[in-house]
């Protein structure tokens, strides 16, 4: 990833954490996103196999960039996006299209990044982006939304009253916090290209 190298480490970091937090509630019982969408425990625990996998892979991605990451998740997309044409409730769906945006996304900027010259540091251009700009934007856009969304999400129970901060503790607002998480990293990513 092109950026300072504290910014690199601390979103691997985070990107860890959060795919830590979802390999164990995969553990565990129901997760809470099957309960949302009215699925069952099966379904349940492939959102949370997937949202694993993406951190993994965006931390991997992060610290180590290259074309092999685009390949996986271009596979990981495509798993997605068929997922999400099947039936299924409208939430689940729409969950099922985020994460398949989300994997075409890291495999555009994994193809992106590593079809960069590489530099060396003392003669590096900075402004010199990598990526097509107008993709790039679009998905800045998309991603920036979705983080502005969750985190409204975060901070409202179901009937609209605000959550005080010790009430975002709860499993929901973890796992809330964790897909915040990761929108800000797809959007700090895009941000470095």
């Amino acid at each position: 990833m092109h950026g300072p190298a504290l910014v690199t480490w601390l979103l691997a970091a985070l990107a860890l954490a959060s795919s830590g937090y979802c390999l164990v509630r995969l553990c565990g019982p129901a997760p809470s996103c099957a309960a949302q969408s009215g699925t069952g425990r099966r379904t349940g625990h492939r959102t949370e196999a997937t949202e694993a996998l993406m951190g993994i892979g965006m931390a991997g991605m992060a610290l180590r960039p290259g074309v092999l990451w685009g390949w996986l998740f271009a596979l990981l997309a495509a798993a997605q996006v068929f997922a999400a044409l099947r039936r299924g409730s409208p939430a689940l769906r729409a969950h099922r299209l985020h994460h398949g945006i989300g994997a075409l996304a890291m495999t555009y900027m994994a193809l992106a990044m590593a079809d960069a010259p590489a530099h060396d540091h003392a003669h590096a251009h900075h402004g010199a982006p990598s990526g097509l700009p107008l993709l790039t934007g679009a998905l800045l856009l998309y991603f920036g939304c979705y983080a502005l969304w969750s985190g409204s999400r975060l901070l409202t129970t179901p009937h609209g009253a605000v959550v005080a901060a010790g009430d975002a503790g709860t499993t929901d607002g973890v796992s809330r916090a964790c897909r915040l998480a990761m929108g800000v990293g797809m959007f700090a990513m895009l941000l470095s290209m």
